[in-house]
């Protein structure tokens, strides 16, 4: 495949990565005050009831610190709590309040309408179902590919001795 027909799709992607966040943010700020951030975390909630800190991160392929962050702040904003998980002292789960499961219901309705009007509205249901599962497959093989690059940092490399050298006794 071309190298500029990989860069442009690269910049394509980032592109629309960054206008898609910022359309759907701007809404989200103006008309609830939420960041795009915030109004992920508390969607999951919603679709996923207690929830680990671990289990925010990985799903949003984040740090557990800086999931932990935005559940602090969230936490502090009277719209998530957490409690002791039940099956492990060392964690915790987090759920909705009564007012952050209000704000996401209106939240999600103005997400919904900007998905709508910036994809939906613009190309056909088939081409998103198709868009989507190429995105799927290149983030599986992402995910697969540092896997296995990570494995292979952690695989010890057998040790090479050095030629003996003339003159110097063997080690």
């Amino acid at each position: 495949m071309a190298d500029a027909d990989l860069k442009l799709l690269y910049r394509e992607l980032i592109s629309l990565e960054i206008e898609l966040w910022d359309g759907i943010e701007g809404r989200l700020r103006a008309e609830y005050d939420l960041p795009l951030t915030s109004f992920e975390v508390l969607h999951l909630l919603l679709r996923q009831p207690g929830r680990r800190i671990q289990d925010i991160a990985e799903k949003f392929s984040i740090t557990v610190g800086g999931t932990s962050k935005v559940v602090d702040r969230l936490e502090a904003a009277g719209l998530c709590e957490r409690r002791a998980n039940p099956n492990d002292r060392r964690s915790s789960i987090v759920e909705l309040t009564p007012e952050g499961r209000k704000l996401v219901d209106g939240a999600l309705k103005v997400f919904e309408e900007e998905l709508e009007l910036r994809i939906g509205s613009v190309i056909p249901e088939k081409s998103v179902r198709e868009v989507t599962a190429v995105l799927s497959t290149l983030r599986a093989a992402g995910r697969a590919l540092d896997a296995e690059r990570k494995a292979a940092a952690q695989t010890p490399v057998p040790a090479v001795r050095a030629p003996k050298q003339p003159g110097r006794p063997a080690s």
